[in-house]
């Protein structure tokens, strides 16, 4: 079984009036410039998958500029020997919509088909910053093996938003909160069940495999309390907590709270406290136990989006990771600012060099370094 993005047109996509990409499931090494419109490929990938893309910008922010009249993204996606045609466009910065193979879908429905990771360069603060960037880069995750975990946040976070209304409204009446809590007691367990099981997924993909990349000890924490054990509990917890959350003006239990731990395993050091380029390690070992656990799972890895990531690796890393790349057997898009950060890969890979010119993005194919 096998996953790829075989070809991809971009129309009216930020910087790229028109462009038209043909694939092979090798990895992509994408360079030119920055400011070029690398990063506009990766994103223009990343949204055939569920969500709102890498940069988890608004649909109408993705058009090309200065028209402005939408934009569409058609591609051929390659799964298990079976091609899907994936469309998705957004118009006059409507909501995106999708079809696959001409029919209507859902992003539930793509989510099924299409695994996606990815590693930009605003996660290399990850480990320094809010616990909110490392729910979201563990809930990317968890999506990749579970798509319905979209749809339970989705429910999550509808509810938690009408009952934090009630909350500032300083509403007292128990009848009010009751629906709303069984909703985030269903859709809550839900969500943390599904982080468990991803989290017990990776660690037990970093031990299995021999890299050059530190693993990393994980565990799912609680930013206050501990996450209540059962639907029941987060029910009955919930309702105990509505006099402190009134005072808060917001609900203070629930996965939304959690945090994702990471400690250097083999020098029992918190990922926050690690070096930038250990910090940057650590990240792409779990992006490639991610590919590693789908792989087994599932027979093939994830599509995987790997934006300037030979920022912070040296060259023996940098090697290390095109080859592990390549025995997955995952189509890796990749960019860079030039040609010479993907010599390792030689003809394993496809290259795209990217140039600008007067605010317009232009793709050509060129020959491995």
């Amino acid at each position: 079984m096998s996953l790829a993005l075989t070809e991809l047109t971009l129309s009216h996509f930020r910087s790229h009036r028109r462009a038209r990409i043909a694939g092979d499931g090798r990895p992509m090494a994408i360079y030119g410039p920055n400011g070029a419109g690398k990063t506009n490929i990766l994103e223009a990938v990343s949204l055939f998958s569920p969500g709102r893309g890498l940069r988890r910008a608004a649909a109408g922010d993705m058009a090309r500029r200065p028209e402005r009249p939408g934009w569409k993204l058609t591609g051929l996606l390659q799964r298990s020997g079976r091609s899907y045609e994936i469309e998705t466009w957004s118009e006059q910065g409507a909501a995106r919509q999708l079809r696959i193979d001409g029919k209507a879908a859902t992003q539930i429905d793509l989510g099924r088909l299409s695994r996606v990771v990815w590693l930009i360069p605003a996660m290399d603060r990850l480990w320094i910053e809010g616990a909110e960037g490392r729910r979201r880069f563990l809930d990317r995750m968890v999506m990749s093996f579970d798509p319905g975990h979209a749809e339970a946040s989705l429910i999550y976070e509808k509810a938690m938003r009408e009952r934090n209304r009630l909350l500032k409204d300083q509403v007292r009446d128990a009848h009010w909160y009751a629906a709303l809590e069984a909703q985030l007691a269903e859709a809550g367990q839900r969500i943390h069940q599904a982080r468990q099981a991803a989290l017990t997924a990776l660690v037990a993909a970093q031990a299995d495999a021999e890299t050059a990349f530190p693993a990393a000890d994980l565990e799912l924490v609680q930013t206050e309390g501990e996450m209540p054990a059962t639907e029941t509990d987060l029910r009955t917890a919930l309702a105990e907590s509505r006099g402190r959350d009134l005072q808060a003006g917001r609900t203070l239990v629930g996965p939304h709270r959690a945090d994702l731990s990471a400690v250097y395993a083999a020098k029992a050091v918190a990922a926050r406290d690690c070096s930038t380029g250990e910090q940057k390690a650590l990240l792409v070992s779990l992006i490639l136990a991610n590919a590693r656990a789908l792989a087994a799972r599932d027979g093939a890895p994830p599509v995987l989006l790997l934006d300037e990531v030979a920022a912070h690796l040296d060259a023996g890393r940098r090697a290390a990771l095109y080859d592990e790349i390549c025995a997955l057997g995952a189509q890796a898009w990749m960019t860079g600012t030039g040609p010479e950060l993907f010599a390792e890969l030689g003809a394993r890979a496809r290259y795209l060099e990217v140039t600008e010119n007067a605010g317009e993005s232009h793709v050509e194919e060129t020959e491995a370094p």
